[in-house]
This record gives structure tokens, sequence and C-alpha cells, in this order.
């Protein structure tokens, strides 16, 4: 088996299971890949999102806690996150986030790639 180069996939917190799940399947278009429940606290869900085979580097995943406030960011804290696009889909991947009322952050360049940002709401 080939060794993962990278990250396996993220977790964060997201204050409303279903309005997580509608952003990442209905605006990302990635597919929810399953839902399990967070082994500390039974009653919570792990959203597990990724590409359509699952492929590690893919993976963002969730345990949304209802009203949860937002936190601080501190030393070693994520406080973004990117997936890569074919340069060529830039124009359709901006379209299609202001037409889903996604509001976008000024063009960027970030290592000669030309950068999409947004910040949402479905993080805490």
């Amino acid at each position: 088996m080939e060794a993962i180069k990278g990250l396996h996939h993220i977790t964060a917190i997201a204050s409303d299971a279903q309005e997580n799940a509608n952003f990442y399947t209905r605006i990302l278009g990635q597919r929810l890949i399953k839902t399990t429940v967070n082994f500390d606290d039974p009653g919570t869900y792990h959203l597990y999102y990724g590409d359509e085979v699952g492929a590690p580097g893919t993976i963002m995943t969730f345990f949304p806690w209802k009203n949860a406030h937002r936190g601080k960011l501190g030393n070693g804290e994520t406080s973004a996150v990117a997936y890569s696009i074919d340069p060529v889909s830039v124009g359709f991947w901006r379209d299609h986030l202001v037409q889903k009322g996604i509001n976008l952050g000024p063009i960027e360049q970030r290592f000669n790639s030309e950068v999409i940002s947004f910040t949402i709401r479905y993080f805490i």
C-alpha cells in the first residue's frame, strides 16, 4: 500500500448538521461518505465528506454541535482550508458560488494559482 502524502482528513466543528450537509453536498458537490457518531459523545454525529470515492486527502469531517459558539483563533489552530481545482474551472466555481449566495473575497494568487476565498457560517 502506498503511503498517504499529506493530510488524510481535516475535522472541524459545525453549528448545524443540516446546513453543513447542504453546503458540502449541494454547493461544493462533495459526497457524504458516511455518518458515524463521536466516540467520546455518542449523541453527536460525525459527518464525512469527500470526493466520489472517499480518497485520502479529500476528506473533511465535522462534529455538529447545535448552537455552539464560534471559537477564537489561537496558536496552532487551523483558520482556513483549501481545495485544489483545475485552473480552467476557476470561472465556473466563482460563478457557481456567487449563484449559491456565497460572498467571495478578492481575487488572490497563492503559489502561482488563483484562489477563490470565502468565509462560511457553517464552521464555528
